[in-house]
């Protein structure tokens, strides 16, 4: 499902013009960009949490030319499902 198809399934389920709920959906991904760019986790209730983990720096290999390379620590965005969204995806 694209971003498209969720904006016409919201105007044809509540009626409201699709431009109207594209504009919310823009808003709504944003501010979860900005908390999350923040450091700061979005918390959807019945849904799941965006949040932000944190990667440790390591050592990776590069098989072609028989190197080792450090890949920094870094932080990297997330999402972990509620257990009511899980328990509805067992059915």
């Amino acid at each position: 499902m694209t971003k498209a198809d969720i904006v016409n399934e919201i105007a044809k389920n509540t009626g409201i013009e699709k431009i109207q709920v594209q504009v919310v959906v823009e808003e709504f991904m944003a501010a979860v960009k900005g908390s999350i760019s923040k450091g700061q986790p979005v918390y959807l209730r019945g849904f799941g949490s965006f949040i932000v983990k944190h990667r440790a720096q390591k050592a990776a290999r590069n098989i072609t030319k028989k190197t080792t390379i450090n890949i920094p620590a870094h932080d990297v965005p997330a999402f972990k499902p509620a257990k009511v969204f899980v328990a509805a995806l067992q059915k």
